[in-house]
C-alpha cells in the first residue's frame, strides 16, 4: 500500500477514535491534517484521475467526509455540517459508478433534507430532493425527511413533534430538536392570535410538554429580565406558575416569580405594580402571547 495511504488510514483511525470518545478539539485538528493530506491525490474530486490506487483512496476520502458530517452533527455546528456535506456530495454522484454503496449514505442525504427544513431553505430542500432516484426516495431516512415536510407544511405541529421519538438514526436529534423549537415558536405565536386566555395546562398540551417543568424551561428561554421599571406598559408577564416555583435573578438571589392567582396566562386589568420601587419583571422575550395584558403580583428586589 502507498505509505501516504498508510497513513492516511492511520490518522482515520485515531480520528474515529477521538470521535468516539467526544474530544472535539482533538477531532477537529485530525480532520484539518486529513483533509490537507487528501489534497495530495488526484483520483478524488474534482480531477476523478484513474490512478492504480484510485478506488481505495476515494473509498477512504468517503469514509472520511462522511464522519466528518457526523462530527458536525455532534458539535452541533451547522455550518461545518454544510460544508463536509458538500465535499461528500461528489462521491455519492459524480463516483457512484466506482464505488460500492455505503451504509451511511441515505442516512446522511436525509440529514442534509432535514437540515435544509430546520433552516426553512425549503426550495433548496426540494431541489435536492429532485436529485434523489426513486430507490432513494423509498428509503425509510428520505421518506422521514419528505413526511416531516409535508406535516410542516400542512401545518400539522403534533405530527412534526410526535416524529422526534421515531427518528431513523440517532443523529437525527439533535436537528429534530431543532424543528421542534421551531414549531413550539409557531404553535405559541398561533395561540397568541387566537386566545385571550389560555390555561397552563392548555398551552402544556398544545405544545406538547409532558410536565409542567419542560414548560417552565421553555419559557425561561424566553425571559427578560429588567430591573428598575415603574410600569408593566406593553411587555408581557409570565403569570403561569406558583410562588413555590422560584427563578434564579441577579447576582445569584433567589426571587418569587410573579404569578397569578389562578394560574392562567389571561387578559386582566393591568399590573399591581409597586410605583417608584426597584422591581424585577419576568416578561416574555419572544412573541409568545405578546398581546396579552396579565394580571401581576410584582415583588421587590431583596435588600442587599
Amino acid at each position: 500500500m502507498d505509505p501516504k495511504l498508510t497513513e492516511i488510514s492511520q490518522l482515520f483511525e485515531r480520528f474515529k477514535a477521538a470521535t468516539v470518545r467526544n474530544e472535539f478539539e482533538t477531532c477537529t485538528r485530525f480532520l484539518s491534517q486529513l483533509k490537507v493530506l487528501l489534497t495530495e491525490y488526484k483520483s478524488l474530486p474534482p480531477l476523478f484521475q484513474n490512478t492504480p490506487n484510485a478506488i481505495r483512496e476515494l473509498t477512504i476520502a468517503r469514509d472520511i467526509y462522511e464522519h466528518a458530517v457526523v462530527l458536525a452533527v455532534k458539535m452541533e455546528d451547522q455550518d461545518a455540517f454544510e460544508r463536509d456535506f458538500f465535499q461528500l456530495k461528489p462521491y455519492y454522484t459524480d463516483a457512484r459508478g466506482r464505488l460500492p454503496p455505503s451504509a451511511q449514505e441515505y442516512p446522511i442525504l436525509g440529514l442534509n433534507l432535514l437540515r435544509l427544513l430546520v433552516q426553512n431553505r425549503i426550495a433548496e430542500f426540494h431541489t435536492e430532493l429532485e436529485l434523489l432516484s426513486p430507490s432513494a426516495l423509498d428509503n425509510p431516512c428520505i421518506q422521514h425527511a419528505v413526511e416531516l415536510e409535508q406535516s410542516f407544511m400542512e401545518g400539522a405541529y403534533h405530527r412534526v413533534l410526535s416524529a422526534r421519538q421515531s427518528v431513523p438514526d440517532a443523529t437525527y436529534v439533535y436537528f429534530m430538536d431543532l424543528l421542534a423549537k421551531t414549531v413550539r415558536d409557531e404553535i405559541a405565536g398561533c395561540s397568541e392570535k387566537a386566545y385571550d386566555c389560555l390555561s397552563s395546562s392548555d398551552a402544556r398540551q398544545m405544545l406538547l410538554f409532558s410536565s409542567d417543568q419542560e414548560l417552565l424551561e421553555y419559557v425561561r428561554e424566553l425571559l427578560l429580565f429588567s430591573a428598575g421599571a415603574s410600569r408593566v406598559g406593553d411587555q408581557k408577564w409570565l403569570c403561569d406558575f406558583p410562588e413555590s416555583k422560584r427563578f434564579r435573578a441577579l447576582q445569584g438571589d433567589t426571587i418569587p416569580a410573579a404569578y397569578h392567582s389562578n394560574t392562567q396566562l389571561c387578559k386582566g386589568a393591568g399590573a399591581n405594580c409597586l410605583r417608584n420601587a426597584t422591581l424585577l419583571f419576568l416578561g416574555f422575550q419572544s412573541h409568545i402571547f405578546s398581546k396579552l395584558d396579565c394580571t401581576v403580583k410584582i415583588f421587590p428586589l431583596p435588600s442587599s
